[in-house]
């Protein structure tokens, strides 16, 4: 006879508790618990664990790591460089991926992208929150085709896997795990237990079958991917798919990659037609202007591996409301205040009765050390009116005591100044010995801040 047992959740976190409690131990959430129905009816349980299986199932045995077979190396180009740059050069069989973001920011996009560019292969994109007509109408606006891209519209994962056995296709895309569920957990979809039973599916049915997963994921008023948290310690590949609405920039960034590097980013552009992958971010971060303006300083940053160069705004001005105002959009305002006591306290200058506005142009948020220097340039520039070259960049940290500390990379960052025509650049004296000689570009080396206030304003 079938047994059943509640258990209460909190669909924040996943926590479970025996009773309804108001607040979360766990999340310190209010309201966050519902009750959901686990069934434990054993002869379920062994259906459902080979009710999908194309192989039998066997007891595990132990094996000498000298006799475990290595993986195929094999994987599946993307035929989008920036994809392919995030998942560390492709598609890895078998592999488990999700992928989260706000809602409208162009998850369902990107992935429809991919089924339609993987001409030549079979895609079953399987879609629980739209209809089969608007996924062609999504098609339409993007301009692609491929007749190797099948449309399911399904939420029951036992239906989903017998479609996916008559169809054998080479990828699979889930849009979005928290509208499917699984006839074996008795909850409604998207709830805690369902996500993570349905994701323990899909997991198994990758690597048994080595066809490569794409999960959408919902994500929480926190920016955190919804549901429990062992359904990012169970996919392969975490993606977070990041973006100011009010800017046309996405970054797609790796938390988690068993396959690949965690630092990779690509950058895209969202258009009518899709997304657009960005291949030389510098030219589209950095604002073409007429005359040299005050308050402007480029900074050579790093996003993982991949650098280039952004521009850092800065606005001093007379405070006149008595306390005067700190606001920092895409910088730490706490790293701001601590650059600005060191200006204090190192270089002279007095912002205790001036306001100070910063700004990362872009809309992207920067947490690189390496940006302090062009902070710093730039807020001096705006606190002397004095507008600094439009040619010339920085990169370097600086220290509380106003030391130019050395950053990582730098030889990267100087090129890719180089590559885009900048004449000087400003770096710590303390970074390993730069080979210039392949550079065409001034290399100014500083120890401490007072020099960079020389160079520039004399």
């Amino acid at each position: 006879m079938s047994k059943s047992k509640t258990i209460y959740f909190c669909q924040n976190c996943g926590n479970q508790s025996p009773k309804w409690v108001g607040k979360c131990p766990a999340c310190n959430e209010w309201n966050t618990y519902a009750e959901e129905i686990i069934d434990k009816d054993v002869e379920k349980l062994k259906e459902k664990k080979s009710g999908y299986s194309k192989k039998k199932n066997e007891d595990a045995k132990p094996v000498p790591i000298s006799e475990v077979h290595e993986l195929e190396t094999k994987r599946i180009d993307t035929r989008d460089t920036e994809l392919n740059r995030v998942l560390g050069g492709g598609i890895v069989l078998g592999s488990l991926i999700l992928i989260g973001g706000e809602p409208g920011i162009g998850k369902s996009t990107l992935m429809l992208q991919l089924a339609l560019k993987l001409k030549g292969l079979k895609v079953l994109y399987v879609t629980g929150e739209e209809s089969d007509r608007q996924i062609k109408l999504r098609a339409d606006r993007i301009g692609a085709d491929n007749d190797g891209c099948f449309i399911l519209t399904e939420t029951n994962t036992q239906q989903i896997f017998k479609q996916a056995n008559e169809l054998e296709p080479d990828i699979i895309i889930i849009d979005s795990i928290q509208t499917v569920h699984t006839v074996y957990v008795e909850s409604t979809p998207g709830s805690v237990s369902q996500v993570r039973e349905c994701t323990a599916e899909l997991m198994r049915y990758a690597k048994e079958s080595s066809i490569p997963v794409f999960l959408i994921g919902h994500i929480t008023k926190d920016g955190m991917i919804a549901g429990p948290k062992v359904l990012e310690h169970i996919v392969d590949t975490v993606l977070q798919f990041e973006g100011d609405r009010n800017y046309t920039y996405r970054i797609l960034r790796t938390t988690k990659n068993r396959f690949g590097s965690t630092s990779e980013i690509g950058i895209y552009e969202m258009i009518g037609e899709g997304l657009r992958p960005v291949l030389n971010p510098s030219e589209i971060l950095l604002t073409q202007r007429d005359e040299e303006l005050s308050g402007i300083a480029i900074a050579g940053m790093m996003e993982g591996m991949r650098p280039f160069l952004i521009e850092t705004q800065a606005l001093v001005t007379p405070a006149f409301y008595g306390t005067p105002q700190r606001s920092a959009t895409g910088f730490d305002a706490r790293r701001m205040s601590m650059l600005l006591a060191v200006l204090e306290k190192r270089a002279g200058f007095r912002f205790g009765t001036k306001d100070v506005f910063l700004n990362i142009a872009g809309g992207l948020r920067v947490e690189d050390p390496a940006i302090d220097l062009a902070v710093i340039a730039a807020l001096c520039s705006s606190y002397n009116d004095i507008s600094v070259s439009s040619k010339t960049a920085f990169a370097a940290e600086v220290g509380l005591s106003g030391e130019v500390r050395a950053v990582s990379r730098v030889e990267q960052r100087i090129s890719e100044a180089d590559k885009l025509g900048f004449e000087k650049i400003f770096v710590s004296k303390f970074n390993q010995k730069i080979d210039t000689k392949k550079f065409n570009i001034e290399i100014v080396y500083l120890s401490k801040v007072q020099q960079l206030m020389e160079e520039l304003f004399g």
